[in-house]
């Protein structure tokens, strides 16, 4: 005789919904199961081991010689524009803050500090990079040079100099980093084309659009012409 609400009765083989699960059924569903089941990779649950187990032991003191720093401020000496410099600091801080905040050297300009438009450009080795992605302790041996540190004697650099006869500039805010970056190709290509000025400023991001500018600058630097 059909049920009077119209329902069916349940077949052998169906599993009762997770809500009626038996408490017993339930326990057995472990964390490391259900990730798997929701999709983790191989690689996934095996870190999730590996975080498992290295939370599970004390941490024990290094016993290789490596030195383990942090997190309070710990003694640094850094190698900038020619100088060397002593500064406490955590070793969280990135060159950038180092430079700006223990050092006084404000030319160096923090922008949208994730390391999108290039206003924080150093010198590492008179490699570009972005300060403000580059721990002050990852600097420790390497020459750090600041636009502060490209005159010299109270003298502009030649790249400093055409930026204001070209009016290269407009905010400021990318200035240094913009000259850092053109100096930097300066450097290691004396004559370059317009293509390799926008090359080498690919990574630097002028919001008020002085590209034009600044490429001529770079250009009456170098001897060339625009569109070369």
């Amino acid at each position: 005789m059909p049920d009077p609400k119209g329902s069916h009765p349940q077949a052998p083989d169906e599993q009762p919904e997770p809500s009626t699960l038996p408490d017993s059924a339930r326990s057995g569903i472990t964390r490391r199961g259900f990730l798997k089941g929701a999709g983790l990779t191989a690689a996934g649950t095996a870190l999730l081991d590996g975080v498992q187990a290295f939370s599970s032991e004390t941490a024990a003191p290094a016993t290789n010689g490596v030195t383990e720093l942090g997190p309070g401020p710990v003694p640094v000496r850094l190698h900038v524009n020619g100088a060397e410099h002593t500064v406490e600091i955590e070793p969280r801080t990135t060159l950038a803050e180092a430079l700006r905040i223990n050092l006084g050297m404000t030319g160096t300009k923090v922008v949208c500090d994730r390391g999108v438009c290039s206003g924080c450009t150093v010198w590492l080795d008179k490699m570009p990079v972005n300060s403000c992605m580059t721990l002050a302790i990852d600097a420790v041996g390497h020459h750090v040079t600041t636009i502060e540190g490209l005159s010299s004697e109270d003298r502009m650099h030649p790249l400093q100099a055409a930026f204001v006869k070209h009016d290269a500039m407009q905010c400021g805010f990318c200035t240094p980093g913009m000259v850092m970056s053109c100096a930097a190709l300066l450097e290691r290509n004396p004559h370059p084309s317009e293509h390799d000025i926008r090359h080498a400023v690919s990574g630097n991001l002028c919001r008020c659009g002085t590209y034009p500018k600044i490429f001529a600058a770079t250009m009456d630097v170098a001897g060339t012409t625009r569109n070369a």
